[in-house]
C-alpha cells in the first residue's frame, strides 16, 4: 500500500475572515471532491519551540499524488483565487509513513 499524501496548512494571518468563509465554501468541496479528508483544523492546543499559535488544517489524501492534484486542479484554484490578498500562509505536502509491517494503519 501506498503511502498516504498529508496537507498542512498554516496561516500567518487573516485580514479578511469573510474571504476565507468564500473560500472555505468552495475550497472544501473541492478537497473532498479530490479524496482529501479533514483530520485537524483550528488554533493549535499549545504551541512549543519557535512555533507560534497560529491557524493550520491538517488534511489527509490517499497519496501524495492525489494532495498534488487536487491543490492544482482547476476547482481548488478556483477557490484558492478567493484568499488573494485576504490571508498570509504557507501550503505543505508531505508523504505519511507506511504502516508497521503486519499491521493495519489506524487512519
Amino acid at each position: 500500500m501506498a503511502p498516504k499524501g498529508y496537507w498542512i496548512a498554516t496561516y500567518r494571518s487573516v485580514s479578511d475572515p469573510a474571504a476565507l468563509a468564500r473560500y472555505a465554501e468552495a475550497g472544501a468541496p473541492a478537497i473532498v471532491a479530490g479524496g482529501g479528508r479533514f483530520l485537524a483544523r483550528g488554533l493549535p492546543a499549545k504551541a512549543y519551540e519557535s512555533a507560534l499559535a497560529q491557524r493550520c488544517v491538517v488534511i489527509e489524501f490517499e497519496s501524495v499524488a492525489a494532495a498534488v492534484a487536487t491543490y492544482e486542479g482547476p476547482a481548488y484554484q478556483a477557490a484558492l483565487a478567493l484568499l488573494a490578498g485576504a490571508v498570509e500562509r504557507e501550503v505543505r505536502i508531505v508523504e505519511g509513513l507506511p504502516a508497521p509491517p503486519g499491521r493495519m494503519s489506524m487512519l
